[in-house]
């Protein structure tokens, strides 16, 4: 089985220097107050830059529930699927797609409660 960094040669590179605003979409991020998906989303948002990637070879794939909102915040693809099926999605999706980076945002309910199963498939 191939690793990470030869599957990740597989993926277009960008053309230039990009940076955290790069991945940052024009839509208003709403969370409740204090909640740590913020921090997740400006993680995610600070070390895209460094991985090099194109943008439209980017491609997160969420379930349901707050987290889920995810890929309407970062300015790549995303899908919103059904609940507890973001990994299955995801896997199928980077099988037949080896020119994806291809990530998976989910919570708990949706990755341990329903998608349970699902989920230790895609490991």
């Amino acid at each position: 089985m191939p690793d990470t960094n030869e599957l990740l040669q597989l993926v277009p590179k960008a053309e230039g220097a990009q940076s955290m605003k790069d991945f940052k979409s024009d839509q208003e991020v709403r969370w409740c107050p204090g909640c740590g998906d913020y921090a997740v989303l400006a993680a995610v948002q600070g070390f895209m830059p460094e991985l090099g990637l194109a943008r439209e070879n980017i491609t997160f794939v969420s379930g349901i529930g707050c987290s889920s909102r995810f890929p309407y915040y970062m300015n790549t693809y995303g899908m919103h699927s059904i609940h507890g099926r973001a990994p299955s999605i995801a896997t199928g999706l980077a099988t037949s797609r080896r020119d994806l980076s291809v990530w998976v945002v989910t919570g708990d309910g949706d990755a341990l409660s329903i998608g349970g199963n699902h989920l230790i498939h895609a490991l």
